[in-house]
Protein backbone atom coordinates (compact mmCIF):
# COMPACT_ATOMS: atom_id res chain seq x y z
CA UNK A 1 0.00 0.00 0.00
CA UNK A 2 1.63 3.40 -0.97
CA UNK A 3 1.11 5.99 2.09
CA UNK A 4 0.76 9.73 1.38
CA UNK A 5 0.66 12.67 3.94
CA UNK A 6 -2.14 14.92 2.43
CA UNK A 7 -1.47 18.58 3.83
CA UNK A 8 -4.81 20.28 2.96
CA UNK A 9 -6.17 24.39 4.23
CA UNK A 10 -9.88 23.43 3.32
CA UNK A 11 -12.15 20.88 2.63
CA UNK A 12 -11.56 18.30 0.23
CA UNK A 13 -13.95 18.92 -2.65
CA UNK A 14 -14.96 16.11 -4.71
CA UNK A 15 -12.82 17.01 -7.78
CA UNK A 16 -9.93 16.87 -5.46
CA UNK A 17 -10.57 13.46 -4.11
CA UNK A 18 -11.02 11.99 -6.91
CA UNK A 19 -7.81 13.81 -8.06
CA UNK A 20 -5.85 12.68 -4.77
CA UNK A 21 -7.19 8.81 -5.19
CA UNK A 22 -6.23 8.35 -8.54
CA UNK A 23 -2.41 9.59 -9.04
CA UNK A 24 -0.89 6.13 -8.36
CA UNK A 25 -3.46 3.90 -10.48
CA UNK A 26 -5.01 0.76 -8.73
CA UNK A 27 -2.36 0.60 -6.19
CA UNK A 28 -3.94 1.22 -2.38
CA UNK A 29 -3.44 4.21 -1.10
CA UNK A 30 -3.56 5.38 2.67
CA UNK A 31 -3.45 9.16 3.49
CA UNK A 32 -2.77 10.66 6.59
CA UNK A 33 -4.25 14.43 6.55
CA UNK A 34 -2.95 17.26 8.12
CA UNK A 35 -5.41 20.22 8.13
CA UNK A 36 -3.39 23.14 7.87
CA UNK A 37 -5.94 26.06 8.25
CA UNK A 38 -5.66 29.07 6.79
CA UNK A 39 -5.13 31.03 9.81
CA UNK A 40 -2.58 33.23 11.76
CA UNK A 41 0.32 30.81 11.15
CA UNK A 42 0.58 32.61 7.71
CA UNK A 43 1.61 36.13 7.45
CA UNK A 44 -1.88 38.09 7.00
CA UNK A 45 0.02 40.75 4.70
CA UNK A 46 1.05 38.21 2.25
CA UNK A 47 -2.64 36.14 2.16
CA UNK A 48 -3.99 39.38 1.72
CA UNK A 49 -1.83 40.19 -1.23
CA UNK A 50 -2.72 36.67 -2.79
CA UNK A 51 -6.80 37.38 -2.78
CA UNK A 52 -5.95 40.60 -4.14
CA UNK A 53 -3.70 39.06 -7.05
CA UNK A 54 -7.18 36.45 -7.83
CA UNK A 55 -9.58 39.09 -7.74
CA UNK A 56 -10.88 38.31 -4.17
CA UNK A 57 -11.09 41.58 -2.75
CA UNK A 58 -13.90 40.90 -0.32
CA UNK A 59 -11.79 37.68 0.95
CA UNK A 60 -8.52 40.45 0.77
CA UNK A 61 -10.73 43.43 3.11
CA UNK A 62 -11.53 40.26 6.17
CA UNK A 63 -8.66 38.20 6.51
CA UNK A 64 -7.83 37.02 10.13
CA UNK A 65 -11.71 37.58 11.45
CA UNK A 66 -13.08 34.35 12.78
CA UNK A 67 -12.49 34.22 16.59
CA UNK A 68 -9.86 31.04 17.51
CA UNK A 69 -12.41 28.89 19.49
CA UNK A 70 -14.40 29.16 15.62
CA UNK A 71 -11.78 28.50 13.51
CA UNK A 72 -10.59 25.41 15.79
CA UNK A 73 -14.40 23.91 15.41
CA UNK A 74 -14.37 24.65 11.40
CA UNK A 75 -11.05 22.88 10.93
CA UNK A 76 -12.00 19.78 13.00
CA UNK A 77 -14.93 19.67 10.57
CA UNK A 78 -12.97 20.37 7.49
CA UNK A 79 -10.84 17.38 8.29
CA UNK A 80 -13.72 15.10 9.47
CA UNK A 81 -15.46 16.00 5.74
CA UNK A 82 -12.36 15.21 3.97
CA UNK A 83 -11.10 11.78 5.97
CA UNK A 84 -15.03 10.39 5.48
CA UNK A 85 -14.83 11.52 1.07
CA UNK A 86 -11.54 9.66 1.18
CA UNK A 87 -12.54 6.80 2.84
CA UNK A 88 -16.25 6.81 0.60
CA UNK A 89 -13.51 6.63 -2.29
CA UNK A 90 -12.35 3.21 -0.59
CA UNK A 91 -9.06 4.77 1.01
CA UNK A 92 -7.69 4.34 4.22
CA UNK A 93 -7.62 8.06 5.89
CA UNK A 94 -6.62 9.30 8.95
CA UNK A 95 -5.75 12.67 10.37
CA UNK A 96 -5.28 15.40 12.48
CA UNK A 97 -5.26 19.57 12.62
CA UNK A 98 -2.03 20.83 12.76
CA UNK A 99 -1.96 24.42 13.92
CA UNK A 100 1.48 25.07 15.30
CA UNK A 101 4.80 24.25 14.00
CA UNK A 102 3.55 22.80 10.71
CA UNK A 103 6.13 21.40 8.90
CA UNK A 104 8.06 20.19 12.13
CA UNK A 105 4.78 18.06 12.37
CA UNK A 106 4.30 17.20 8.78
CA UNK A 107 8.67 15.52 8.94
CA UNK A 108 7.47 13.42 12.10
CA UNK A 109 4.22 11.63 10.59
CA UNK A 110 6.14 11.43 6.94
CA UNK A 111 8.96 9.11 9.51
CA UNK A 112 6.51 7.36 11.78
CA UNK A 113 4.42 6.20 9.24
CA UNK A 114 7.08 5.57 6.67
CA UNK A 115 5.29 7.79 3.96
CA UNK A 116 6.34 7.62 0.55
CA UNK A 117 5.52 11.29 -0.45
CA UNK A 118 3.68 14.51 0.36
CA UNK A 119 1.19 16.06 -1.19
CA UNK A 120 0.59 19.54 -0.45
CA UNK A 121 -3.01 20.58 -1.78
CA UNK A 122 -3.54 24.12 -1.29
CA UNK A 123 -5.94 26.91 -3.32
CA UNK A 124 -2.65 29.10 -5.27
CA UNK A 125 -0.72 31.28 -3.29
CA UNK A 126 1.06 33.25 -5.66
CA UNK A 127 3.32 35.79 -3.43
CA UNK A 128 4.29 32.63 -0.81
CA UNK A 129 5.14 30.48 -4.30
CA UNK A 130 7.18 33.47 -5.94
CA UNK A 131 9.04 33.55 -3.04
CA UNK A 132 9.37 30.06 -2.32
CA UNK A 133 7.89 30.77 1.44
CA UNK A 134 4.62 28.23 0.86
CA UNK A 135 4.21 24.95 2.06
CA UNK A 136 5.28 22.13 -0.83
CA UNK A 137 9.05 24.45 -1.33
CA UNK A 138 9.59 24.93 2.48
CA UNK A 139 8.73 20.65 2.81
CA UNK A 140 10.91 19.94 -0.17
CA UNK A 141 14.29 20.71 1.89
CA UNK A 142 12.54 19.16 5.67
CA UNK A 143 11.14 16.11 4.82
CA UNK A 144 13.35 13.52 3.22
CA UNK A 145 10.19 12.07 0.60
CA UNK A 146 9.13 13.49 -2.64
CA UNK A 147 6.92 16.55 -2.40
CA UNK A 148 3.81 17.17 -5.01
CA UNK A 149 2.35 20.18 -5.40
CA UNK A 150 -1.34 20.53 -6.29
CA UNK A 151 -3.96 23.61 -6.56
CA UNK A 152 -6.96 22.45 -4.62
CA UNK A 153 -10.45 23.11 -6.66
CA UNK A 154 -13.41 25.78 -5.02
CA UNK A 155 -16.76 23.61 -5.06
CA UNK A 156 -17.78 25.88 -7.83
CA UNK A 157 -14.80 24.63 -10.15
CA UNK A 158 -16.55 21.32 -9.13
CA UNK A 159 -20.17 22.28 -10.79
Amino acid sequence: MFTSVLMIEKPLTSVDVEFVTTLHGDEGVSFIVLMQPRGDQADVLLRAIDDVAMGELKEAAHEGGEPEGKAARVAEQALEHSLQALRDAGCEAVGQVVEDHPLTRMKSVVEESEADEVIVLTAPHYVEEFFHRDWASRARHKVGVPVLKLFAHSEQDAS
